[in-house]
């Protein structure tokens, strides 16, 4: 199979695995309302959370890393390169936000994104957790360390793990601008003061 061959299944095979929503599908086993028409109308782990308690909130972030995680390695593996996975990571990110299986209505991207940072550059994006987790604890907003953590990544990618790359920082850059175009509900809501904090029910 020809180079670009193998980047055109692993983005395919990407897309497909982001457009497996976890939360979508846990709701309907657990009889639960869909989550994209209740709470903030995302299927991602924070919305699972408020909307069906934090045993399956846990289950939701735990399935989408691990689709994430299982993309990468499988871009890795049809590529041979690192820019295999990274490509994979932007796809998985992209089918999760854009599921082609439920109208392409999806979440926000954050735990498939800190399970792509991982993959990809596991020293930077440890860093980043430190400062999102630091940030949550202090202002309770699942939103603000989201952000932080990615903005934090692509600096550290651009100035400190790989500067002078110029496909790693845009990448990382990509990744950082999906993860806040679909926050822009959340931004708005943090500059009225009406952004839920963690552990908030709806």
């Amino acid at each position: 199979m020809s180079p670009v061959l193998r980047y055109i299944l692993t983005a395919l095979i990407a897309y497909l695995l982001g457009s497996l929503s976890t939360g979508l599908v846990l709701a309907k086993i657990r009889n639960k309302p869909d989550l994209r028409e209740v709470g903030s109308k995302n299927t991602g782990a924070t919305n699972a959370l408020r909307v069906m308690g934090l045993r399956d909130g846990i289950l939701v972030f735990l399935g989408d890393v691990a689709k994430a995680l299982l993309a990468c390695w499988i871009g890795q593996l049809i590529t041979g390169r690192l820019e295999g996975a990274m490509l994979a990571g932007i796809m998985v990110v992209i089918g999760h936000n854009w599921p082609v299986f439920f109208q392409f209505r999806g979440g926000k991207g954050a735990a498939c994104t800190v399970a792509v940072m991982l993959y990809c550059f596991p020293v930077p994006a440890l860093l980043s957790y430190i400062v999102g987790i630091a940030l949550i604890a202090i202002w309770r907003y699942v939103s603000v360390g989201s952000i932080a953590v990615i903005i934090a990544y692509a600096l550290i990618i651009t100035f400190l793990a790989a500067p002078g790359n110029a496909i790693a920082i845009a990448w990382a850059w990509l990744l950082a601008a999906f993860l806040v175009a679909r926050h822009h509900a959340n931004i708005d809501r943090l500059i009225h003061g009406t952004e839920r904090k963690l552990g908030q029910k709806e």
